[in-house]
């Protein structure tokens, strides 16, 4: 075995700042001579990526636990004293999911943050990611936490860190961090002081009731059309995460009375018993909230992941039940909450829709029918609240007022007040959606015809391949450097017009079997690929940054479905399904050489 490993190893087995726990279940692995774990948890440190922590939890630099919590709070802590001074007073806002230990690990830092001189706030109780974004923003924060592994397995935890602008760090601020965390190898350097000491200096606060009501006050003027709610019922799961409390009193507090919580995943459960994966964009994961609403005849099911910023939604149209994927979601929310936002009068001048690269460029088509600009950023909804950011600070001119927008990943924002995907606002649109639709005698299946014969068909789907560990890791790299070395010709028989190759800047394209530099990009640099074909369908590539996978995202385009009619527009539909199965199977098999 690798001497660095070993040597890591015998460090955790031995040392007394590890509680005897964790020595223990080292020791363990040293006796039994398990080299492959051992590598595993030892090969690296956990990647203090771009946006924080995450990873399976255990004992080991290479796996989430107390230890690298506080090594990655000292890390930001550091960073926040170059950037304020060493006297400045701050705060940094904390909050936590369901997750197993997401408490002790919020506590932890909040412990760590006062060691050095730095007010911890920390919610009583759980509370969803865009809560902790809004609270960094309304108590004036210098940055925030948020201890979650979003919809990851169970054996997950992770640690997102906002800045105070209320949105996940970016750069320069990443980097800055990333680079402070990289220097820490010695844990017993690291102080932290106990919460009852730091309560007593006034550098530790519980936050509870006051920040919920200032959040609901915001989040119930999204409220714009009432109609339908009356006769509504609903089905909601938060599957044992964050979202049962405020998703359900939110819903209350504009209109929704009659909403059914499914029992066996109503309460905060970190082993999420119930389902795979706690994860909305999975309709096996709303298996038991669509079981219940068959039961009850609801009208809507609604279910959110663990931290409650990602919404998944299955509606019941005339006898069945339709489940809409992310980008389904996204455009019939943009679509509706522009109109209801223009019919209400509160259309801002110069208003803005924002999209991710791998969001369909439906919602693009969608913003102009509104009279909204719409810009894309990298995947990931930090560079859709930085774009905000840019426009609301004046960086960018000319000044432009974000409305709404969203990203394929089930992700959507209204509004500007939180600066990250809310699944608390988006339930509530999303149920005022429905029952509004419901009352004109409209399914969101025939609203969503409509906008294809209004802006063309767009039909879209998401794949990916699993490779976890050190052998995953590199498996993917081969595939990405093999694409953009490689990259094809022609997809499914249609010529490919152009590559955006995100990592370096450049646009080429196709000329005489070659592929030549065009133009260049100008959003920072992010290991993703796009091939863009000449009828303008478009497959997108990009390595996860959170979990060991490989992502595809397509996008098949159809501009005869423009004024077609319903007959025509069903065949229409049948045939762009048909492509993406087939260009799916091309990329598997590009992807695996």
């Amino acid at each position: 075995m690798d001497s660095i490993i070993t040597s890591r190893a015998q460090y955790w087995a031995s040392n007394t700042v590890f509680d005897e726990k964790t020595r223990q279940e080292i020791s363990t692995l040293i006796d039994t001579n398990n080299e492959r774990e051992l590598s595993e948890r030892f090969y690296r440190d956990l990647e203090f990526g771009t946006g924080g922590l995450r990873g399976i939890m255990g004992a080991g630099t290479n796996r989430m636990n107390i230890y690298n919590v506080r090594k990655a709070t000292t890390a930001l802590a550091l960073y926040l004293r170059d950037v304020h001074g060493s006297d400045t007073a701050l705060k940094v806002g904390i909050s936590y999911d369901s997750r197993n230990y997401s408490r002790e690990f919020a506590v932890a830092a909040g412990e760590v943050l006062a060691a050095h001189g730095i007010k911890a706030l920390v919610t009583t109780e759980l509370r969803p990611t865009p809560m902790l974004s809004y609270m960094v923003r309304h108590y004036r924060c210098a940055a925030g936490i948020c201890v979650t592994a979003s919809h990851n397995p169970p054996e997950y935890n992770g640690y997102k860190v906002y800045w105070d602008t209320g949105a996940q760090i970016i750069a320069p601020h990443d980097k800055a961090i990333i680079a402070k965390y990289g220097e820490l190898s010695r844990y017993e350097e690291i102080k932290f002081l106990p919460v009852d000491v730091a309560k007593s200096r006034g550098l530790f606060e519980d936050i509870g009731q006051e920040l919920d009501e200032s959040y609901f006050k915001k989040v119930s003027a999204l409220s714009l059309r009432k109609e339908g709610r009356s006769n509504f019922k609903i089905v909601y799961t938060p599957l044992h995460g964050s979202g049962l409390y405020p998703v359900t009193e939110m819903l209350k507090r504009i209109g929704f009375e009659n909403v059914l919580v499914v029992p066996e995943q109503r309460l905060p459960d970190g082993r999420f018993p119930t389902v795979k994966y706690p994860n909305p964009e999975e309709p096996e994961a709303l298996h038991m909230a669509l079981e219940l609403a068959k039961k009850e005849k609801a009208d809507l099911v609604i279910g959110t992941d663990p931290d409650t910023d990602r919404i998944g939604i299955i509606v019941r149209e005339v006898d069945s039940y339709t489940f809409f994927n992310g980008n389904q979601i996204g455009c019939l929310l943009v679509d509706f909450f522009l109109s209801a936002t223009k019919d209400a009068g509160l259309m801002p001048k110069d208003p803005l829709v924002i999209k991710t690269v791998v969001t369909t460029d439906l919602q693009a088509e969608i913003a102009k029918e509104y009279g909204a600009s719409c810009e894309e950023t990298l995947t990931g909804f930090k560079w859709i609240c930085g774009l905000i950011e840019d426009y609301e600070s004046g960086k960018l001119k000319p000044y432009r007022k974000y409305v709404c927008g969203g990203e394929e990943s089930y992700g959507f924002l209204a509004d500007s007040f939180v600066r990250d995907k809310d699944a608390v606002s988006a339930a509530c649109i999303a149920s005022e959606m429905v029952a509004y639709y419901k009352s004109l005698g409209l399914t969101c299946s025939q609203v969503l015809d409509r906008i294809f014969q209004k802006h063309g068909l767009y039909q879209e789907s998401l794949f990916t391949i699993t490779l976890p560990g050190q052998d995953g890791a590199a498996a993917i790299k081969r595939m990405m450097d093999r694409m953009r070395s490689e990259p094809p010709g022609e997809i499914d028989g249609i010529a490919v017009e152009m590559l955006r190759d995100f990592e370096t800047s450049k646009i080429l394209t196709s000329a005489e079997g070659r592929f030549n530099p065009s133009g260049k990009l100008t959003l920072p640099k992010s290991d993703v690929l796009q091939f863009i074909l000449v009828d303008g369908t478009k497959v997108s590539v990009r390595p996860s940054g959170t979990e060991p996978k490989i992502k595809f995202y397509i996008s098949v385009k159809d501009q005869s479905a423009k004024g077609a009619s319903m007959h025509d527009l069903q065949a229409l539909k049948k045939a762009a399904l048909e492509r993406l199965r087939r260009i799916e199977k091309t990329f598997v098999a590009m992807a695996k050489g």
